[in-house]
């Protein structure tokens, strides 16, 4: 089942909302991890990889964000329709922050879920999403947690409501690579036990929480 009707939808991605593809990774990256298959591992990973750097925003990537690995946006005004009219970017917005958090913190969450298997797997990703993932949390838990959304982001207002994704990356970043991350701290633990959005994420807080393995 998992080999002949799920992967094969999964695992060419999508061109929609980053968080159908990093959900889509995800999963195949999961079941290539049951099947043992690792040419299906390694080109989910690709694609994780590629999808990850055009969904979170960093100084480093420069004026703009990256071009999304599929689809038809590859112009400046093509990729602000796409990031949901936003056109100002900052350290961590994510690709739907403009649009709600609920959808980032989907995002989010496949982002940790995929680094962690892989660190799992013995191919640890974490180094390479640290400073992403680190930008995104931090920038969407400040406004989870009471800060004033400035005019330049998303005209002034955001739909919270991340979610209980948090659990795994701060633990990653946190715990165990030392990052500091104030922000992010205050909303885990704020929300502890974080249980379940009956979707893609589950009971992280047990898994995962102040957990060094």
């Amino acid at each position: 089942m998992l080999r002949t009707v799920h992967l094969p939808v999964v695992l060419p991605g999508s061109s929609n909302n980053g968080n159908w593809e990093l959900s889509m990774m995800e999963a195949a990256v999961g079941i290539s991890v049951f099947l043992d298959d690792k040419s299906s591992f390694d080109r989910a990973i690709s694609r994780f990889q590629a999808r990850a750097a055009s969904y979170i925003y960093v100084a480093a990537d420069g004026a703009q964000p990256k071009y999304p690995p599929a689809g038809s946006v590859d112009t400046r005004a093509e990729l602000i329709s796409f990031w949901q009219g936003q056109s100002t970017f900052v350290d961590g917005l994510s690709q739907e922050t403009c649009r709600d958090f609920v959808h980032t913190g989907y995002g989010l969450s496949a982002i940790s879920h995929v680094a962690e298997t892989t660190r799992i797997q013995g191919q640890d990703l974490w180094p390479a999403v640290a400073e992403r993932m680190r930008h995104a949390l931090g920038l969407h838990t400040k406004f989870e947690n009471g800060t004033a959304v400035p005019s330049t982001l998303c005209g002034g207002s955001v739909v919270k409501g991340l979610g209980p994704v948090t659990e795994v990356a701060y633990n990653a970043l946190a715990n165990r690579l030392g990052i500091a991350m104030a922000n992010s701290r205050t909303y885990t633990e704020s929300r502890r036990p974080q249980g379940t959005n009956n979707l893609f994420v589950a009971w992280e807080t047990l898994t995962h929480a102040d957990n060094p393995a």
